[in-house]
């Protein structure tokens, strides 16, 4: 299992994990302190990363997040970008480019 965190600006802490299957993240886990309105969001926000090509820079995985992400929905404490900086850490430990 890859491990990426990052701390976001003021304290909150986003996680994410996942196997890697080829090219493609899969058991994808994130999780950390922040908040979710409703708390089901979290579930498309691993679905956006689940099967990603590991090969997608900072910038497209944030893209993809925040795509995910449904119209009135609440995220304190972490974002797109964050989840991303998370993401991208675990795939550099499991030597992606």
């Amino acid at each position: 299992m890859f491990h990426g965190e990052y701390k976001m600006p003021g304290g909150k802490l986003v996680i994410v994990e996942f196997r890697l299957d080829g090219n493609r993240l899969c058991d994808v886990v994130v999780s950390g302190d922040f908040f979710l309105y409703p708390d089901e969001v979290l579930f498309d926000i691993t679905g956006a990363l689940e099967g990603m090509p590991a090969d997608l820079d900072e910038t497209n995985v944030a893209a993809r997040v925040e795509a995910a992400i449904p119209a009135g929905a609440e995220v304190l404490g972490t974002s797109p970008e964050g989840i991303a900086i998370a993401a991208r850490r675990a795939l550099e430990g499991a030597g992606a480019p």
